[in-house]
């Protein structure tokens, strides 16, 4: 944690950033070791299931405690509060990257599948997921975790340094959900753990140079909605 101190200028600001990273990480981890082959094994319907997962306790967990924090240290953040979680014209250009994403995973599903054909395992839990997932994972992890890095990243450098954090931190935060659904190993001889990496770091330099979350919320939502439906 020692350059995310160097960053992070606010002594009151560091300390809610290590607090509110051993939380999410730690909880996440009881979730999937203790309390999710319970409800799994009681909620006979998936969408329910995500539905509680993604919906309820996700948002509890993490949602509400960043949006908290958010709140608390928006005059001393990088974007404030305010313009964090306003979609003005400027957002609207990259939003159309998501556009981008699709194209890229339904190109590779052509080729995979010699023709196009959407995934018979898709159903609406994935629907769920998928406009769930982007609101979380954005608000906590480029909303405050990189937010918050970069209230001291005064260079290019520095900057630089910020997203890549947070890219290691995004890829960490899988971890549970690859073991827990056996694709720990997968993630890293597909290089599944790239693309989240990549993914962190173009989400992140969105959020900065519009700076708003919801261009970054919404490419989130519509890649993951494209993998479910042609991946």
């Amino acid at each position: 944690m020692r350059k995310v101190d160097c960053m992070l200028k606010n002594k009151k600001l560091a300390a809610a950033f290590i607090l509110f990273a051993v939380w999410i990480y730690s909880m996440w981890s009881l979730l999937h070791i203790l309390l999710y082959p319970i409800m799994e094994a009681g909620i006979n319907e998936q969408w329910l299931f995500v539905l509680t997962e993604d919906g309820l306790i996700k948002n509890l967990v993490w949602t509400l405690p960043a949006v908290l924090l958010i709140k608390h240290f928006s005059s001393e953040l990088y974007i404030g509060i305010r313009e964090l979680f306003s979609f003005h014209k400027g957002c609207v250009k990259y939003t159309l990257i998501s556009f981008v994403l699709a194209a890229i995973v339904i190109g590779g599903s052509l080729i995979r599948r010699h023709g196009f054909q959407i995934s018979g395992d898709f159903d609406v839990s994935m629907l769920i997921t998928s406009l769930l997932v982007g609101i979380s994972e954005e608000t906590v992890f480029r909303g405050f975790m990189l937010n918050s890095m970069l209230t001291g990243a005064d260079t290019k450098a520095k900057q630089n340094t910020a997203l890549g954090i947070n890219a290691v931190m995004f890829l960490l935060i899988h971890f549970p959900r690859w073991i827990y659904k056996g694709m720990f190993v997968s993630a890293f001889t597909g290089f599944g753990f790239i693309t989240v990496m990549l993914l962190s770091v173009l989400f992140g330099i969105i959020m900065m140079r519009c700076r708003s979350i919801w261009p970054s919320v919404i490419i989130h939502s519509v890649y993951d909605l494209a993998v479910f439906l042609f991946a």
